[in-house]
């Protein structure tokens, strides 16, 4: 299997938001293309790799693209302003170093009718901040940057206490090596494979959902993050199950999908005969490609192999490796196995 640690810290370092994919695809293209009998990029940017069977047609798909902030404003004075480009949380991007697609540094600031305190940080809202680049004022930074121009968190993967990797974009760029490295690891498939790394999936499931029109699977299964529940940011109210260190989960609903049984229990027999711990998952909030694999052409019997993280949409995001490693495992056996 291939070191999800190492492809993790290749693929922050190219990492840009949703429609701006080509540099990660790039990254992807270079390790998948050793394992697969033909590699394509369709019209919106999605990389499919075909990896030949016999069999019936079974899509996995790990969307590429990362969150980030597109510049849509810059003052006299030089700050930038910005939209967030997917699920941006206000709240922890404050005091954010990020990185420009040229390569400019910056960080997110608050300005002052934000008035963010202790108290009021969870307030923060995007339209009261700005991105500080060090320049003097407007003309500086307009050589700079300009409008259009997308940034990512700066920081760096990171291994930290009980086997875990602390990250930016392990949603979704650690599913991307979890993928990769199932796929090195597959030997004459009995399903016929199609391995879709998506586009736009953080701005709507977009890209997912043209590669299965095209493809028209019998079945599909994502790899993505998903909520845990072990840690303080828990509410009562809102309790999960998953917990890190326990290994995948497979899930059974989100915000999007009810999966479907039938690859629900593909998913949980490859684990029990291959003897991968695993969790059952219900996501509380929020959606992946499932959804969009399910709902295209005539439908498609669909799931989705969950990797558990914390911090999700933040620049310390949290995962721990083995799962990760384990969720390849299981992405290869089920892969391998007649659907």
């Amino acid at each position: 299997m291939l070191n999800i640690f190492e492809l993790q810290k290749e693929l922050v370092a190219a990492a840009l938001p949703s429609g701006l994919e080509t540099r990660q695809a790039e990254v992807i293209k270079k390790h998948a293309s050793r394992y697969c009998d033909e590699v394509y990029t369709d019209a919106v940017g999605n990389l499919i790799c075909h990896i030949k069977g016999p069999g019936k047609k079974l899509m996995l798909v790990a969307h590429m693209d990362v969150i980030g902030f597109m510049v849509n404003y810059i003052d006299e004075r030089g700050f930038v302003r910005f939209v967030p480009v997917g699920g941006v949380r206000p709240a922890l991007s404050v005091g954010c170093p990020v990185v420009f697609e040229n390569g400019v540094y910056g960080c997110v600031q608050p300005d002052e009718k934000a008035k963010i305190g202790t108290a009021s940080l969870n307030k923060a809202e995007m339209h009261n901040m700005y991105i500080d680049i060090g320049a003097k004022d407007k003309t500086e930074a307009e050589k700079l940057v300009s409008v259009g121009m997308c940034a990512t968190f700066c920081a760096q993967p990171m291994l930290v206490a009980g086997g875990n990797m602390m990250t930016p974009y392990a949603d979704n760029l650690t599913s991307c090596a979890a993928l990769l490295s199932a796929m090195s690891d597959i030997r004459y498939p009995v399903n016929d494979l199609y391995c879709v790394f998506s586009v736009q999936e953080e701005v709507g499931c977009r890209g997912a959902k043209m590669a299965a029109n095209a493809i028209k699977p019998y079945m599909g299964i994502a790899v993505d993050l998903t909520l845990t529940g072990d840690s303080p940011a828990e509410l009562d109210k809102e309790r999960m199950a998953v917990k890190l260190g326990a290994g995948p989960a497979v899930k059974i609903r989100d915000s999007s999908a009810i999966c479907d049984k039938p690859v629900v229990e593909h998913l949980r027999a490859c684990a029990e005969r291959e003897g991968i711990a695993y969790q059952d998952e219900v996501l509380l909030a929020g959606g992946t490609d499932t959804s969009a694999m399910q709902r295209s052409y005539e439908g498609v019997l669909s799931g989705c192999v969950s990797i558990p993280g914390r911090n999700i949409h933040s620049p310390g995001e949290i995962i721990n490796l083995s799962d990760a490693e384990n969720a390849a495992k299981l992405l290869m056996h089920a892969a391998m196995t007649e659907i």
